[in-house]
C-alpha cells in the first residue's frame, strides 16, 4: 500500500543548527564571564612612586618626589636610617615640632602645607642632635615612605659634607 518515508535527513541540518547555537552561547558565556571577571577581581595596577634623597652633614635631609601618583602625607609614615639603623626619633610626618628633629620641616612634611605631596615637590626635615646616629660624611642614609605595611617609595643617598663645613680656611 503506502510506503511511509524513513528518512530522517530532514532532522538533521535543524539540530545541528540548534545545537552550534547553543555551543556558540555557552563559549561566549564562558569567554566573557572570564575575561570581564578576571579585570573586575584583579588588584589596581599602580604606577610606583619615584623619590629622589639628599642629605648633608647638618642633619639636612630632603626627599623630591620624582613620579608617580600623589601621596596623602597623612596617610603614611616616613622611617629614615643611617648607615643601616634606623634614627632613634622618626618624623611623625607631617609635623612642626617634634622630639629628634629642628622645628619647621618644609613642604608636604610641614603640619601647615597641603598634606598632597606631588611630583616635583621636595620636603625636608633637619635631624636635632638629640638624634642617633649622626649624619656624618659618607653615610648611607635611607628614606622610606610606607602605607600601611607597604613601602610605596624608597631612595638612598650619601651625606655630603655641608656648606661651611670643612677647612676652607
Amino acid at each position: 500500500m503506502f510506503d511511509v518515508p524513513t528518512d530522517d535527513r530532514g532532522v538533521s541540518p535543524v539540530l545541528g543548527t540548534v545545537l552550534l547555537v547553543l555551543l556558540t552561547i555557552v563559549l561566549v558565556g564562558v569567554v566573557g564571564t572570564s575575561v570581564l571577571g578576571s579585570t573586575a577581581l584583579s588588584p589596581t595596577v599602580r604606577a610606583p612612586v619615584a623619590m629622589d634623597v639628599t642629605a648633608d652633614d647638618g642633619g639636612t635631609i630632603t626627599v623630591t618626589h620624582d613620579g608617580g601618583r600623589p601621596i596623602d602625607v597623612e596617610a603614611v609614615s616616613v622611617t629614615i636610617t643611617v648607615d643601616g639603623t634606623p634614627l632613634s626619633h622618626q618624623p611623625p610626618v607631617p609635623f612642626f615640632s617634634t622630639s629628634g628633629f629642628e622645628p619647621g620641616p618644609t613642604g608636604p612634611f610641614n603640619s601647615a602645607s597641603e598634606s598632597r605631596w606631588t611630583v616635583g615637590e621636595s620636603a625636608s626635615v633637619t635631624v636635632a642632635g638629640t638624634n642617633d646616629p649622626v649624619l656624618e660624611p659618607g653615610s648611607t642614609v635611607v628614606v622610606r615612605v610606607v602605607r600601611g605595611e607597604r613601602v610605596i617609595a624608597s631612595a638612598e643617598t650619601s651625606v655630603e659634607r655641608g656648606a661651611g663645613d670643612g677647612d676652607e680656611g
